[in-house]
């Protein structure tokens, strides 16, 4: 075999790879737990379940605590189920906020395939559902967590809430990925490209960025470009030994109690 064989060879290779991966992305992307039954037993205070209309009915908790209290709209991360977040609920229930906690579509059961414009509906439909329910815009409190941050920003960007806290963000799926696929073209490829960063200059509210300087999946210095390029007023909560989940310990929750304490 010549060396111009060898070459379209890996060349034929090269681009089978690309192919495979333009068309598999998003389950590469996504990964909501198949046949994991919503189970609540490890809560410690009561909750609503609802279900929410957007393209697709969405599983969602609510908890009311008090009505003068604002709420949490909470958007989670790229894996799992709402039950997997409960370590951090259970944390935020003891806080003098209620919160909403809703499961995107092809997540915790719920039909549909995940994509970016679906996920942006997704949010739009659970902040409807807060104003339905007579919570006002100035009355919510986005929170993003990993791949939420982008959804959370998304919708910021777009209405003003009395604040947003980001946990671990990433400032745009393209410069992530690359980090994980340096071979490959990914800002071509990719589908869902999650822009957070060039968002941020039209955010109003309050930011409060936290993340940690050990995250192995999005890289603390992301976290630090988003929050410098956030507008004031901005805080951050950066400590030098959380990975990606970050520990729900006294120290995060009591910035995050600030932080709430502080809006309007």
């Amino acid at each position: 075999m010549s060396w111009i064989d060898i070459l379209y060879l890996a060349l034929g290779i090269y681009l089978l790879i690309l192919l495979v991966i333009f068309f598999m992305q998003r389950k590469l992307l996504y990964h909501p737990t198949i046949n994991n039954y919503l189970n609540e037993k490890d809560l410690n205070h009561k909750i609503e379940k609802i279900l929410i209309k957007s393209e697709n009915d969405l599983i969602g908790w609510y908890f009311k605590k008090n009505k003068k209290f604002k709420t949490l709209l909470f958007f989670h991360g790229n894996a799992g189920s709402i039950d997997n977040r409960v370590y951090k609920l259970n944390e935020l229930s003891k806080l003098d906020i209620n919160y909403l906690i809703v499961a995107y579509r092809g997540f915790s059961g719920n039909k549909g395939n995940p994509n970016e414009s679906g996920l942006y509906i997704d949010s739009e439909a659970s902040k409807k559902w807060l104003n339905d329910n007579n919570i006002k815009d100035s009355q919510i409190i986005l929170y993003g967590e990993s791949l939420g941050t982008a959804v959370a920003i998304n919708l910021c960007q777009n209405y003003k809430f009395a604040g947003i806290i980001l946990e671990a963000p990433f400032t745009s799926m393209s410069k992530l990925a690359k980090k994980y696929y340096p071979f490959l073209p990914v800002k071509f490829l990719l589908k869902d490209k999650y822009e957070s960063l060039e968002k941020l200059p039209n955010i109003k509210s309050p930011i409060l960025v936290m993340h940690g300087k050990k995250d192995k999946i999005v890289p603390f210095d992301m976290g630090l470009k988003v929050f410098e390029r956030a507008n004031e007023p901005k805080y951050n909560y950066f400590n030098n030994y959380d990975d990606h989940m970050m520990e729900f310990n006294n120290e995060l929750l009591k910035s995050i109690e600030t932080f709430i304490k502080g809006l309007n």
